[in-house]
């Protein structure tokens, strides 16, 4: 592998979050999740391969231009999904909740 597929699995990645965006912004939460499955998996291969991989100063700020493109998407979709998991946390400790009061006063099944 060379600095070019390095930069091709980045774009990938980029890619990815771009897709993961509009899943985020259509509520597609199954598709967000399968996604989010597969650029793990380009980040993974990053992991195992980058530190070998000698780059050019040209490739290292196209490099640094799709880091900061997929940390823009992520923080847009974390702004998109945060609200949900909040509401989704409250719901779940509220469940958590009532079912210990009916536990405590026999009421439970």
């Amino acid at each position: 592998m060379n600095g070019d597929h390095v930069i091709a699995i980045y774009e990938s990645i980029s890619q990815l979050t771009d897709q993961m965006l509009a899943a985020a912004r259509a509520a597609d939460w199954e598709l967000l999740t399968k996604l989010e499955t597969q650029c793990g998996k380009h980040i993974a291969t990053l992991k195992n391969v980058e530190d070998n991989i000698s780059l050019s100063d040209d490739l290292r700020n196209r490099k640094v231009d799709i880091i900061r493109k997929i940390l823009e998407d992520d923080r847009d979709i974390r702004n998109l999904t945060e609200p949900g998991l909040r509401k989704l946390s409250a719901l779940i400790q509220s469940n958590q909740t009532e079912q210990k009061l009916l536990n405590t006063y026999g009421m439970g099944s």
